[in-house]
């Protein structure tokens, strides 16, 4: 442990800023902060080692077959040499141990590691195995002088600290961050850092002080002491989290006013009874009595929709919207996109066409006279619902008397953007969210543990499974061939090319190749192709949409621009072009843009002959199932919780330590205690409750928590 200081000399140090910190200095602080977001003492804290070397395992120079990862080994460098010319020079070193000998190499900075190694000296040595010319060899490995420490083996653990080629040249290498941790933690009482998890909760799932965890954390002497710090502080996050959340949660059922739809009225009955265009499902009924309960209450809801691509949520989004005309209020849809929201428009008019109901489009794209009789039938309340994009967030879009927001695909607004919606009126509308991107449960508990969740989990009857098949290159001309039957029977196709940001260029080329070579399997004027992109001008863009949707082409050539927003009955066929560049979550959106109408549909998952193993896991779960919520739950196991769609804007699952797929125990015990403590004591007035509550108020505004609708 770090010496403690008398507590009558003890002032606080952890705001400090990290110049102060001695071997840091103005310049390495302003690097610091600007490289990897440390600014005080106490983000330094809380930089946690990414790794640990194992200083006590020894491998043996004669045991190395070349094919291991890592390697660590004991021994002196006998030789050094510069070998090569020019831009081709290395410095070789000839290391030994009792067992053999092998190459240490540096191709860069070998200068200055020719002035840095001694020869005949004992070295620990840790890296990455590399063949070169058929001879096993370590590239610019870590080389550490052996200690007695090290050799006796009392130094277990050694943390291994994630750095920038920038930090690197100011001398900050994962070395060096390490000792001015160490220097840190040496200085720092323990005063320092409060306790913020209650007594008995320590008890009940022995959990380390907080103080001793960040020592142990940092400087764990074996593999234990960092087993159970990283523990107390997974369960930490996690605990704060869920407190967060569930405290939002309670505050907004206690505190929070919302309109009273006391009436099921003329509108939603005529509709009902009279222009319904299916029998609702089971699902759908129960998700519109949970609407109907929330806003009879006098609360505002705040409700999330997870429905599958084509279980109903729109339907749904319909006659909730109805609800709300019958009780005097209006209501809007917003989309991410302009195509979503011509699609709901287009929809929902015809849906609405023999009612007298007040429905108008508002997007980016709606300018001048058009523009000023929508704002003004908004205004005046003649227009009942309003559906557009982000235009309406627009100041200018004032609303008579807004009583329903829905936001559609709801993951693709930042958190600050779908709040202005709620700014709409005195009160805050009610909130529904609708995502056909399914979250898997310990997501959905994380990221919006503040919200009441529906799932829609049936398809309306008829529906047909859509068959997916896995198709490599070696089978594209038997791919096309069965294109050009399913045209022959009347129906369409999509060919779907991934854009990536990253390689946007080459993906463009590829898109442009895949096009020409489409049109030479389909020839005109028998077949007609459209083509969508996102560097078209968007009216063009718009014209080829439309081309399709109106069956006027027969393929549509395109980018993931298409993954939501096209709802084209009669396309039968999904063809996904370098199927294994997709996630899993994005590859199921994409293969529900078919299987829309009565027919039987396809998706072709195509690929390159050589796939890694998480490529085939993928699409193995994507031939096996059409199950959205089984797919999200393989997606979030295979990538990781920070890389499902949505989680990445949220700012929500920024956990330095926890990993809610893998640390779902710890997460269920978290969620238990943060209910448990709520239900007793919602405002943290008891006294055992104080250093939570305190850490609470030290946070506030540091996270987006109190922000999250």
């Amino acid at each position: 442990m770090p010496k403690k200081k008398p507590i009558s000399t003890y002032t606080p140090i952890l705001s400090n800023p990290i110049e102060y910190l001695k071997g840091v200095g103005p310049q390495r602080g302003e690097l610091l902060r600007k490289e990897i977001k440390i600014h005080t003492f106490g983000d330094l804290l809380q930089y946690f080692p990414f790794r640990y070397v194992d200083r006590s395992s020894i491998d043996t120079i004669a045991s190395l077959s070349g094919y291991e990862d890592f390697v660590q080994i004991r021994g002196k460098i006998i030789r050094m040499e510069i070998v090569g010319e020019n831009r081709g020079k290395r410095l070789v070193a000839t290391f030994k141990d009792d067992t053999g000998v092998i190459d240490l190499v540096w191709f860069q900075g070998w200068q200055w590691m020719q002035k840095a190694l001694r020869e005949n000296v004992g070295y620990l040595v840790f890296g990455r195995i590399s063949v070169f010319n058929g001879v096993a060899q370590l590239a610019h490995p870590e080389m550490d002088l052996l200690t007695e420490e090290i050799a006796t083996g009392k130094q277990f653990l050694e943390p291994v600290y994630y750095t920038t080629e920038k930090l690197k040249a100011r001398g900050l290498t994962g070395k060096a961050i390490g000792k001015l941790t160490k220097a840190l933690l040496e200085q720092m009482s323990p005063l320092e850092v409060r306790e913020n998890i209650p007594v008995d909760i320590l008890q009940q799932y022995r959990l380390l002080p907080r103080s001793l965890a960040y020592f142990k954390i940092h400087l764990p002497g074996n593999e234990e002491e960092f087993r159970q710090a990283q523990r107390r502080l997974k369960f930490e996050e996690l605990f704060i989290a869920q407190i967060r959340i569930c405290r939002l949660k309670l505050k907004r059922h206690k505190v929070s006013h919302g309109y009273v739809f006391g009436a099921v009225g003329t509108a939603f009955n005529e509709f009902y009874n009279n222009h319904l265009p299916f029998a609702l499902t089971g699902a759908q009924k129960r998700v519109l009595r949970e609407i109907r309960m929330d806003t009879v209450n006098g609360r505002q809801m705040n409700r999330l929709l997870q429905g599958d691509v084509g279980s109903g949520k729109t339907m749904v989004a319909l006659l909730t919207m109805l609800l709300a005309m019958d009780n005097g209020f209006q209501a809007c849809l917003m989309a991410p996109t302009e195509i979503l929201a011509q699609q709901h428009f287009k929809g929902i008019s015809e849906l609405l066409q023999r009612m007298e109901v007040g429905v108008a489009l508002l997007t980016g794209s709606v300018k001048g006279k058009a523009r000023k009789q929508i704002l003004a039938g908004i205004a005046d309340g003649s227009i009942h619902f309003l559906i557009g994009t982000h235009a309406l967030l627009e100041k200018e879009v004032a609303f008579k008397n807004l009583g329903m927001a829905i936001v559609d695909e709801q993951h693709r607004f930042g958190v600050a953007q779908r709040a202005r919606l709620w700014e709409k009126n005195n009160i805050p509308p009610h909130i529904l969210v609708m995502t056909a991107t399914p979250i898997p449960r310990t997501l959905a508990m994380t990221i919006y543990g503040d919200l009441d969740v529906s799932v829609i989990d049936e398809m309306p009857p008829g529906r047909k499974p859509i068959t997916t098949v896995h198709r490599t290159e070696y089978q594209r001309p038997q791919v096309m061939d069965f294109i050009k039957e399913e045209v022959k029977k009347g129906r369409q196709a999509y060919i779907v090319y991934p854009l990536i940001e990253d390689s946007e260029k080459l993906d463009y080329e590829n898109l442009m190749k895949g096009y020409e070579e489409v049109k030479a399997f389909f020839p005109e004027p028998q077949y007609y192709i459209s083509m969508v992109h996102g560097r078209q001008p968007a009216d063009m863009r718009e014209t080829n949409m439309q081309r399709f949707v109106s069956g006027d082409t027969n393929i549509m050539v395109a980018t993931t621009v298409i993954e939501v927003g096209v709802n084209v009955p009669n396309a039968s066929v999904m063809v996904i072009e370098s199927t294994e560049r997709f996630g899993l979550s994005q590859l199921h959106q994409l293969r529900g843009r078919v299987g829309r109408g009565a027919e039987q549909s396809f998706c072709i998952l195509m690929t390159g002959n050589k796939l890694s193993q998480d490529s085939k896991e993928r699409i193995n779960v994507m031939v096996q199932t059409n199950n959205g919520f089984i797919i999200s739950e393989k997606d979030m196991e295979l990538r990781g919780p920070g890389d499902i769609e949505g989680t990445r804007q949220s700012g929500i699952l920024d956990f330095k330590l926890a990993d809610i797929v893998n640390d779902k125990a710890i997460l269920d015990a978290a969620r238990a205690s943060a209910e448990k403590i709520l239900e007793a004591d919602t405002d943290l007035v008891l006294p055992e409750h104080q250093g939570l509550k305190d850490f609470l108020t030290a946070q506030r505004g540091k996270s987006v928590w109190s922000k999250i609708s």
